[in-house]
């Protein structure tokens, strides 16, 4: 049985990963997310951003269904399309070389400021994010704020 599968599941890497994007702009990826996406058969993906400050790994099934969630009718419509200009902006096909490795979209990797930069990087939802160093230190300071309320809401929830 494969590392991460378990009764016939693979299951996501959890944690935060330290990786870099080299002077090519290209992502190398940790062990155990390539190991992930080429278990998963997502060994082509989509490279985005939906805020120009996170950049986000999907495989291409999960992108178009995020494509259709953001095409669909209705009252957001304008919001959903807004959101799918903002991702095909930043946004690229890539697919995972043989040193594992993704190359970022060009632009993607010029806003976030990480060419030839450390990330950090983390399965949310059903894609990967990937942090720049001072998006990841903000994001940690953010969840420091009110961590006791925070723990006691989910608690209360159920949490264990």
């Amino acid at each position: 049985m494969a590392e991460g599968v378990q009764n016939g599941t693979i299951r996501r890497p959890r944690g935060m990963f330290s990786s870099r994007v080299d002077e090519k702009g290209r992502l190398k990826l940790p062990a155990d997310i390539q190991r992930y996406l080429v278990e998963t058969g997502a060994t082509q993906v989509f490279i985005t951003s939906l805020d120009g400050r996170t950049a986000r790994i999907y495989s291409i099934p999960s992108w178009e269904e995020a494509e259709t969630l953001l095409e669909s009718p209705g009252e957001d419509a304008q919001d959903g399309e807004d959101l799918l200009f903002k991702a095909q902006h930043y946004g690229g096909d890539a697919e995972i070389d043989s040193q594992a490795r993704l190359l970022m979209p060009a632009t993607l990797r010029r806003t976030m400021g990480i060419e030839n930069q450390p990330v950090q990087m983390a399965f949310f939802r059903d894609h990967i994010a990937v942090f720049s160093q001072e998006m990841h230190e903000k994001r940690l300071a953010r969840s420091d704020e009110n961590a006791g309320e925070k723990l006691q809401k989910f608690t209360n929830r159920g949490l264990r």
